[in-house]
């Protein structure tokens, strides 16, 4: 028996539309990420952490599974794109959204009415914080000293955070209305 060239082997790959939309999600971030790398801030590992934004709508609209797909491949396509995969910088990306994302899942179960984007922004920046200095310390920094930058990251991380969830809070209020209304908003604020 001959054996078939390797040529005329071919794998289909079949994708539904929550593949397609996923993707658009992580476009979404990833572009924020590239936008994020690009704000010039006077300490290394304090950013906006303006992809969070599009995090907690998934979360808010998809659920954790599809929040931590988003996270975890804008983690990923964005250090390929700014060059540092598989770098310290990755790793420390990588940590935080772990950290963030299991976070988030905790406070996924929390009760809606007194937790929700904002809440949840806050809880995630501080963990995302908290596993970054945690990962430099074990990794990188092997010295003490490093946690005195607690209270900055803390302050950076209660801003943003609040920040952050405002913002996805507003979009997520703004997609839920009908279409007309949101319309009517563009014209009324503009």
């Amino acid at each position: 028996m001959a054996a078939q060239p390797e040529a005329s082997r071919t794998v289909r790959l079949t994708t539904t539309a929550a593949d397609h939309h996923v993707a658009q999600l992580t476009a979404a971030a990833v572009g924020l990420s590239l936008v994020d790398a690009a704000i010039p801030l006077p300490l290394p590992g304090v950013k906006p952490g303006l992809a969070n934004i599009v995090t907690l709508i998934v979360l808010a609209r998809y659920g954790w599974v599809t929040a931590a797909w988003v996270s975890g491949l804008r983690v990923v396509a964005s250090s390929l794109l700014l060059g540092y995969f598989l770098s310290p910088g990755f790793f420390m990306s990588l940590s935080g959204a772990f950290c963030s994302l299991s976070v988030l899942a905790a406070a996924r179960q929390l009760p809606d009415r007194w937790f929700g984007p904002v809440s949840w922004s806050i809880l995630a920046a501080f963990a995302h914080s908290a596993g970054q200095l945690v990962l430099a310390r074990l990794w990188l920094i092997p010295h003490d000293g490093l946690f005195l930058l607690v209270p900055l990251f803390a302050v950076a991380a209660l801003v943003f955070g609040i920040i952050n969830g405002l913002l996805a809070a507003r979009l997520l209020r703004e997609w839920s209305a009908p279409p007309e209304m949101i319309a009517h908003t563009e014209i009324k604020n503009a």
